[in-house]
């Protein structure tokens, strides 16, 4: 007994207790999906945290469709996937109230509001004719604070890297190695995500994929040969650049489908390409597409949709968000039976161990060019003020960018510098 994975043994009873929807209540009608999930689509201000929240209320505590052990396993299935986690658990909540047609339709209901929302505000913010001034303030001082959310994101997600990586890996006993060397390997790869989001933006991806794979091949040393399907991965990802509406189809797939550990890591796997690459939008419109995607209720990803407004209108938008979310919707339909089963890949775990790090690096690299692109005095003085409340006083994301536009308004009603 005492050679047991306790995942196993937690994966044995979950499986005994709950064959995978059986005894889901049939009395849950699509109807009740339909409504919960839009209102969670509608108040889900604040990110991930705030979804999983909302979702753990409804599921777990008012309702009882799930239990808490069930809700726990489906958070910590969704993280070892790539794309956007929260939007994930709620398209698995719903599949297993009514398989894939609740899936599909708990899922669209969790995507929508936001999505409408964020392409309604980008037509205002984000159009090619020059808005009144105001409007324009406002954007300059919510994309001002953004670099100071992506701090604080970024530190969201290392804290508990950090605090795991002082217990070695169960792996990592077998092979006779302890908790300080670990750490080493997770700061060199926080490093090398983080310079490269601060530099060489268009290789983020790489980076991400290659911190993988690299802690992979640490951890399974004996096990050398499984390592060749993952160098496929960067392959093919260097090989797929293309340019016109194929570029916005691969910028939105690397975020719904090649984004692992924290959904603000998308900010940089998108901005080379947005602004440098395709000149699809300017850094200021950038950083406003940052703060709408930051601002509207639902999941962080809709970001994306604000760029593809910018490189060719609704259309675009749409295409964008189709693009990025169709993974989350593949992953739950083809693979939400074999779970269980992801939860005991020890292969996927150890390559998450080198990307999740790196990952949570270069969303705090990206403060660097998010911070370059700011272009007024005023603005710089508004994003320390923002790092004060969000890293200091700990003040709520959404209500510090709100009234960082404010400010901004103000500023440009009075008359304060404003890039075009």
């Amino acid at each position: 007994m005492h050679d047991v994975h306790p995942a196993r043994v937690l994966a044995e009873e979950g499986s005994r207790r709950d064959p995978h929807g059986d005894e889901a209540p049939a009395s849950v009608s699509l109807g009740v999906i339909v409504r919960e999930w839009s209102r969670i689509g509608c108040i889900g201000f604040g990110g991930p945290p705030a979804h999983i929240a909302l979702f753990r209320d409804l599921c777990v505590k008012r309702r009882g469709w799930l239990t808490d052990a069930q809700f726990e396993r489906a958070i910590a299935a969704t993280n070892l996937l790539p794309g956007p986690a929260s939007t994930q658990l709620a398209i698995y909540c719903a599949w297993r109230l009514r398989g894939p047609q609740g899936a599909l339709i708990g899922g669209l209901c969790f995507i929508v509001p936001g999505l409408v929302l964020i392409l309604a505000l980008s037509a205002l913010f984000l159009a090619g004719s020059p808005p009144s001034s105001w409007i324009r303030g406002a954007g300059m001082g919510a994309g001002a604070a953004v670099a100071a959310v992506a701090v604080r994101a970024g530190l969201g997600v290392a804290a508990p890297i950090w605090r795991r990586s002082g217990v070695a890996s169960d792996l990592e006993h077998h092979h006779h190695h302890h908790r300080q060397h670990q750490r080493p390997r997770v700061l060199a790869y926080a490093l090398a995500g983080g310079i490269a989001a601060a530099t060489a933006g268009p290789w983020l991806v790489l980076v991400l994929l290659a911190c993988g794979a690299i802690e992979l091949g640490w951890q399974q040393r004996g096990l050398t040969r499984d390592l060749a399907g993952l160098h496929a991965w960067p392959l093919l990802a260097v090989v797929a650049e293309p340019g016109g509406a194929g570029a916005l189809i691969w910028t939105a797939l690397k975020v719904g489908a090649l984004a692992f550990g924290g959904g603000f890591v998308i900010i940089p796997l998108m901005q080379s390409d947005a602004v440098s690459t395709y000149h699809w939008m300017t850094h200021s419109q950038f950083l406003n597409a940052v703060a709408l995607g930051q601002v509207t209720p639902g999941p962080v990803t809709q970001t994306v949709a604000a760029v593809g407004y910018s490189a060719g209108g609704l259309a675009g938008g749409l295409l964008a968000a189709l693009v990025a979310f169709a993974p989350s919707f593949a992953f739950i339909l083809l693979g939400a039976a074999r779970f269980e089963r992801l939860l005991l890949n020890e292969r996927v775990a150890a390559f998450l161990a080198g990307a999740a790090p790196a990952a949570a690096g270069a969303i705090i690299g990206s403060a660097i060019p998010l911070t370059l692109a700011l272009s007024e005095t005023w603005q710089y003085l508004l994003l320390a003020a923002a790092a004060v409340a969000l890293l200091a006083l700990r003040r709520n994301v959404v209500l510090t960018l709100i009234a960082a536009g404010a400010v901004g308004a103000a500023a440009g009603l009075l008359g304060a510098p404003i890039s075009p």
